[in-house]
C-alpha cells in the first residue's frame, strides 16, 4: 500500500516538474519572439505610401484603412514599429518573416507595378487585396518572385489586363481568386495553361475575367479542387463532363456562360457537392432522377438554361436545399408533390416554365421561405390560406398565372413582406386600402391585370406603407387615388387601363419629386392638365406613358431624363415644342396618332445614339423631314406616315443601319425610288403608298440589295416603267418559308435597363396597307408576313417570272396598271400566297392552272383584265365569286354564268379595258393584323367610309384616294 502511494507521489511530481518546464519554456518563448524585419517593414511602409487611402476604393460596408496605423521607428514607440504587429501582417513566429499580408477592404487606391516593394517580401505564403482599387492597372510580373505563395486573393480589385505568365509559376498555390475584375484577360496564357502548372489547388476563382475559351479537359485532373468559379468568363464549347466527378468537388459555378454547353450526367452518392450553379449556359436535357442521390446539395440554380422534361420527385430528397432556382426553361408536367419536403428552403423560383396546369397544393411546409417566385407557370385555382405558415416570407410573386378568387386575407398577415406582386391573373373581388395597413414593411405592390376593385379611401387613421413600386392598373379606379399624395418614395405606379375621367389633378406634380422614374397613365379617359407645369418636374424620370387617353392642348414636355415617352391616341395639339431636344437619353418617342403640326424639331437628329423608336405618324406635321441619321445610330423603327411632309427622303437615312422599320405613307413626299435605301443590312419594313414617287425603279445594285426586306408598298404613286424583275430576282429574304414557328410579332422587345434598374417597355411595329380590297391597320405585324403592294401605279409591260421565286410571300398586289401579256405560270410557285390582285390591268391569256396550286389562296381579284378562255376549277378557285372575274368578257366557266363553248364568251373589246361597275361602296375595316389571310386576327371594328374600286379612283385622280391611317389608329384608345 505504501509503495502504491510513493508510486503515485511520484508521477505527480513529475507530471508538475513537466507543466512547469512547459510553461517556463513558453514564457521564455514568447518574450524572445522575433520582431518584424527591418527591410521588411521598410517595404511595407513604402507599399503603403504608394497608394491613397480612399473609402470609395472597397465596396464593403466594413472597410477601414488596415494600413493607416502602420508606422516607422520615429513615428511612434518601438513597440508599434514593429510590422509584426501591424494590422493585416502575419509573421512567422519562429524567423519573424513576413508570410501572410491581410488587406482585403483596407480601401486603398492606386496603381501598382513590378517595382513595388510587396515583391521583395519574399517569403509571403499568403497574399490578400481584394476589394481595393488599383485603377485598372495591369497584375504585375513581378508577383512571380513570391515563389513560396500558397494564396493569392486579387478578387474585386479593378485589375485589368492579361494575367502574367509570371503568375503561373507560382507552383505551390493552393488557392486563387482573381474573379470581379472584367477587365482582366485570361488568353496568353490562357485557362490550359494555367490548369497546366497549377496543380495543387483546390480553389479556382476566376468569375468575370475575360477567358474567352473552352474548358479544358486538364481541368478534370485537379483531383484536389473544391471550389470552382468560372462565372461569365465568355466560356463556350462543350463542359467536360467528368469534372462533375471530381473527388472532392463541393461548389461549382460556370452561370452566365450563353455558349456553354452541356448536359447533366448521373450523380453518386458519394459526390460531395454543396452549389451548382449553372444559370445562364446553354446545358440541356432533362434533370437527371439520380440529381436526388446529392444529399449535401444546399443550392442549386440552373436557372434561363434550355433544361426540358418533368421535375424528378427525387427533387425532394434534396432536404438541406435552401436555394433552388429552374426559372426560365422548358420544365413540363406537373411540380411534384414531393416539393412539399424541402422545408429548409429560403429561396425558391419555379417561373417562366411550361408546367402542365396546377394548383399550389404542395406549398405551405416550407416555413423559411423569405423569396418566392412562381410567375407564369399554368397555376390555377386559389392562393392557399396555408401561406400563412410562411411568416417569414419577405417577396411573394405569382404574376401571369390564371389564379383565380379572391386574395386570402391571411396574405395581410404576413408582417414581413416586402414584395407582393399577383400581376395578370383572375383574381377578383375588393382590396381595400386599410387592410394594407398591417404590412408596414410593404414597399413593393403590383395588383394589376385582374379583375379586382381596389377601394383607395380607408375610414381610419391607419398609417400606410411607403411604397415604391405600386401597380393598380385595370383595377377599376375612377379617380386618382387620394393617398398618393403623402407617397413621397414612389418610383414606379402605374394606374393604366382604369377609368379616371378628368384632368390630371395639380397635386399630382408634387407626388414623389425626388424619386419618381416610371409614370403609366395610359388607357384612361384623362382630359388634361390641371395647373401643368411648363416641364414635368420629376427629376429622376425614365418612362411617362400618358397614351390612348382623350388628352387636349399642347404636347406635355417631360425632363431631361426621359428614356421612353409616349402619348400616341390623343389630341394633342400644336407644334413639337424645341424643349423636347433637352430629352437626350431619349430611347423610344412615340407621338403619333394625335394633332400636332408644324415642323419636326431639327434636334430630333441629334438623338442618334440613343433612340431606338421614332413614331411621329397620323398628325398633320409638315415641311421636309429632317436630316435623321446624321451620324450612325440605333434607330429601329421611323414612322412618319399618314402627315404632310413634303420634298425628297432625306439621303442621311442611309446611316440608319439598325433601321427595321419605315413607314413614309400618305404623305406629299416627291422623289424618286430610294434605291440607296438598299443598303440597310436590316430593312426589313418599306412603306412609301400615297404619295408623288414617280420615274422609272431602275436596274438592281449589287450594294443595294435590300437583303432582309419582306414587306414593300409603293401604291398610288406615279411610277413608271417595267416592274422590277432584277429585284425580285434577287429579295431573298422573300424567298424563305416556314421560317418560324408560333405566333412571333416584330418588335422592339421589353428589356432591362440595368443603368436605372427599370424595365424598358418594349414597342410593336405597326402600318397600314391594303389587303384583299381594303385597307387594313395592322396593330402587330407577323414577323413571318411577307408583302408586295405595287398597286395604283403607271408600271408596263409583263409580269416577270421572277417574281415566282419570292415563295414566301402572303400577299401580293400589282392592280391598278397598265400591265400587259399573259399571267405568268410561275406564280403557281408562291404557295404562300393568300392574296392575288392583278385587277384592273391589261392582262390577256388565259388564267394559267398552275393556280390552283396555291391552297392558302383566300382573296383572288383579276377583275377589269382581257382575259380569255377557261377559269380554273376547284381548290380555292371554288370560293371566288363573280367579281373576282369581271370585266374579262373572254372568260367563261364557274363561277360565272358564261359557259365555255357558248356565243356568251366572247373575246374582250378595247373598250373593256378599265371598265366596270360605278357603284360606289362606303367601307373602313380597321383590323388588328396578325397577318394575313390565316394570319389575320380577329377584326377590332368596322364602321363607314370612302372606298372605291381601283378602276374608279385612277380614272377619278388617284391623288384625292388619300387613305388616312390616322382615322384608323386614332381609334385605339
Amino acid at each position: 500500500m505504501g509503495s502504491a502511494l510513493y508510486v503515485f507521489m511520484f508521477v505527480r511530481f513529475l507530471l508538475f516538474l513537466s507543466s512547469f518546464y512547459l510553461m517556463v519554456t513558453n514564457s521564455s518563448s514568447s518574450m524572445h519572439r522575433p520582431l518584424c524585419h527591418d527591410s521588411e517593414g521598410s517595404a511595407l511602409l513604402q507599399f503603403k505610401q504608394s497608394f491613397l487611402i480612399d473609402e470609395h476604393a472597397s465596396g464593403d460596408p466594413s472597410a477601414y484603412p488596415k494600413v493607416a496605423m502602420w508606422k516607422s521607428h520615429g513615428e511612434g514607440e518601438r513597440e508599434g514599429s514593429d510590422c509584426c504587429s501591424w494590422d493585416g501582417v502575419e509573421c512567422d513566429r519562429e524567423t519573424g518573416h513576413v508570410i501572410g499580408l491581410h488587406l482585403a477592404s483596407s480601401c486603398l487606391y492606386g496603381s501598382i507595378n513590378s517595382s513595388s516593394t510587396l515583391f521583395s517580401l519574399v517569403h509571403l505564403q499568403r497574399l490578400d487585396l481584394s476589394d481595393n482599387d488599383f485603377n485598372y492597372s495591369e497584375i504585375p510580373f513581378g508577383v512571380g518572385q513570391l515563389s513560396r505563395l500558397r494564396s493569392l486573393d486579387l478578387s474585386f480589385s479593378g485589375f485589368s489586363g492579361q494575367i502574367p505568365s509570371e503568375l503561373l509559376a507560382l507552383s505551390k498555390l493552393v488557392f486563387l481568386d482573381l474573379s470581379a475584375n472584367p477587365k482582366l484577360q485570361l488568353q496568353k496564357p490562357g485557362l490550359r495553361n494555367l490548369v497546366q502548372n497549377l496543380t495543387h489547388l483546390k480553389k479556382l476563382h476566376l468569375s468575370q475575367v475575360n477567358i474567352s475559351s473552352t474548358i479544358p479537359y486538364e481541368l478534370a485532373s485537379l483531383s484536389s479542387l473544391t471550389s470552382l468559379f468560372l462565372g461569365e468568363c465568355g466560356l463556350h464549347g462543350e463542359f467536360p463532363m467528368k469534372i462533375f466527378q471530381l473527388p472532392s468537388l463541393q461548389y461549382l459555378t460556370v452561370r452566365d456562360n450563353l455558349d456553354l454547353i452541356s448536359y447533366l450526367p448521373e450523380f453518386q452518392e458519394t459526390s460531395p457537392l454543396k452549389m451548382l450553379d449553372l444559370a445562364g449556359t446553354s446545358f440541356s436535357g432533362e434533370l437527371p432522377t439520380s440529381i436526388g442521390r446529392l444529399g449535401s446539395l444546399t443550392e442549386l440554380d440552373i436557372s434561363s438554361c434550355n433544361f426540358t422534361g418533368s421535375v424528378p420527385s427525387s427533387l425532394g430528397h434534396l432536404t438541406q436545399l435552401y436555394y433552388l432556382d429552374l426559372s426560365n426553361n422548358h420544365f413540363s408536367g406537373q411540380i411534384p408533390s414531393s416539393m412539399a419536403n424541402l422545408t429548409q428552403l429560403i429561396y425558391l423560383s419555379l417561373s417562366w416554365n411550361d408546367f402542365n396546369v396546377g394548383t399550389l397544393s404542395w406549398l405551405g411546409q416550407q416555413t423559411k421561405l423569405t423569396y418566392l417566385y412562381l410567375n407564369q407557370i399554368n397555376l390555377i385555382g386559389e392562393i392557399p390560406f396555408s401561406l400563412v405558415n410562411m411568416s417569414q416570407l419577405n417577396i411573394l410573386s405569382l404574376s401571369d398565372n390564371q389564379l383565380s378568387g379572391q386574395i386570402p386575407s391571411s396574405l395581410f398577415e404576413l408582417v414581413n413582406l416586402q414584395g407582393l406582386y399577383l400581376l395578370s391573373n383572375y383574381l377578383n373581388g375588393t382590396v381595400e386600402l386599410q387592410l394594407l395597413s398591417k404590412l408596414k414593411n410593404l414597399i413593393y405592390l403590383q395588383l394589376s391585370d385582374n379583375r379586382l376593385s381596389f377601394l383607395s379611401y380607408t375610414r381610419t387613421n391607419a398609417t400606410l406603407p411607403k411604397f415604391k413600386h405600386l401597380g393598380l392598373g385595370s383595377c377599376n379606379l375612377t379617380e386618382f387615388p387620394d393617398f398618393l399624395q403623402n407617397q413621397h418614395e414612389l418610383e414606379i405606379i402605374t394606374l393604366s387601363e382604369n377609368k379616371i375621367h378628368g384632368p390630371i389633378p395639380k397635386w399630382v406634380w408634387n407626388m414623389s419629386k425626388e424619386t419618381l422614374v416610371t409614370l403609366e397613365l395610359s388607357e384612361n379617359f384623362l382630359t388634361g392638365f390641371d395647373q401643368r407645369p411648363f416641364v414635368l418636374p420629376w427629376s429622376r424620370l425614365h418612362t411617362l406613358r400618358l397614351d390612348s387617353n382623350m388628352l387636349q392642348g399642347p404636347l406635355p414636355v417631360p425632363p431631361p431624363s426621359t428614356v421612353e415617352y409616349l402619348v400616341s391616341g390623343n389630341k394633342l395639339t400644336g407644334e413639337i415644342s424645341p424643349l423636347i431636344c433637352n430629352m437626350t437619353s431619349l430611347e423610344l418617342l412615340d407621338l403619333s396618332s394625335n394633332n400636332l403640326s408644324g415642323r419636326i424639331p431639327q434636334c430630333l437628329a441629334n438623338f442618334s445614339r440613343s433612340l431606338f423608336v421614332l413614331d411621329l405618324g397620323s398628325n398633320s406635321l409638315d415641311g421636309p423631314i429632317p436630316e435623321i441619321c446624321t451620324v450612325s445610330h440605333n434607330l429601329n423603327v421611323i414612322d412618319l406616315g399618314d402627315n404632310q411632309f413634303q420634298g425628297q427622303i432625306p439621303r442621311s437615312l442611309v446611316n440608319c443601319t439598325m433601321l427595321e422599320h419605315l413607314v413614309l405613307g400618305n404623305n406629299k413626299i416627291n422623289d424618286i425610288f430610294p434605291f440607296w435605301l438598299g443598303a440597310l443590312p436590316q430593312l426589313q419594313v418599306l412603306i412609301l403608298r400615297s404619295n408623288r414617287f414617280h420615274g422609272a425603279i431602275g436596274s438592281w445594285h449589287t450594294n443595294f440589295r435590300f437583303p432582309k426586306l419582306r414587306i414593300i408598298d409603293l401604291s398610288d404613286n406615279e411610277f413608271i416603267g417595267d416592274l422590277p424583275s432584277e429585284y425580285f430576282q434577287n429579295w431573298d429574304a422573300m424567298k424563305l418559308t416556314d421560317i418560324a414557328s408560333g405566333l412571333r410579332y416584330m418588335q422592339i422587345s421589353p428589356m432591362i435597363d440595368l443603368k436605372n434598374n427599370v424595365m424598358i417597355t418594349g414597342y410593336m411595329y405597326s402600318m397600314t396597307m391594303t389587303n384583299k380590297g381594303m385597307q387594313r391597320f395592322y396593330e402587330r405585324i407577323l414577323d413571318t408576313f411577307m408583302a408586295i403592294d405595287f398597286s395604283g401605279n403607271n408600271f408596263k409591260g409583263q409580269i416577270p417570272t421572277s417574281i415566282g421565286s419570292l415563295k414566301g410571300i402572303h400577299l401580293l398586289n400589282l392592280g391598278g396598271n397598265d400591265l400587259t401579256g399573259h399571267i405568268p405560270s410561275s406564280l403557281g410557285n408562291l404557295t404562300q400566297l393568300e392574296s392575288l390582285d392583278l385587277s384592273q390591268n391589261k392582262l390577256s391569256g388565259e388564267i394559267p392552272w398552275q393556280l390552283t396550286r396555291l391552297t392558302f389562296l383566300e382573296f383572288f381579284n383579276v377583275s377589269h383584265n382581257h382575259l380569255t378562255g377557261h377559269i380554273p376549277q376547284g381548290k380555292q378557285f371554288a370560293t371566288f365569286e363573280n367579281a373576282s372575274f369581271d370585266g374579262n368578257l373572254g372568260l367563261c366557266g364557274s363561277p360565272l354564268s358564261r359557259e365555255c363553248g357558248s356565243s356568251e364568251a366572247l373575246p374582250p373589246t378595247s373598250s373593256s379595258s378599265k371598265q366596270g361597275s360605278t357603284t360606289k361602296f362606303d367601307w373602313k375595316i380597321v383590323l388588328m393584323g396578325y397577318g394575313s389571310g390565316l394570319l389575320i386576327g380577329v377584326s377590332i371594328g368596322y364602321c363607314l367610309t370612302s372606298w372605291k374600286h381601283e378602276w374608279f379612283m385612277k380614272t377619278i385622280g388617284k391623288r384625292q384616294r388619300k387613305w388616312t391611317r390616322k382615322e384608323g389608329r386614332g381609334q385605339r384608345g
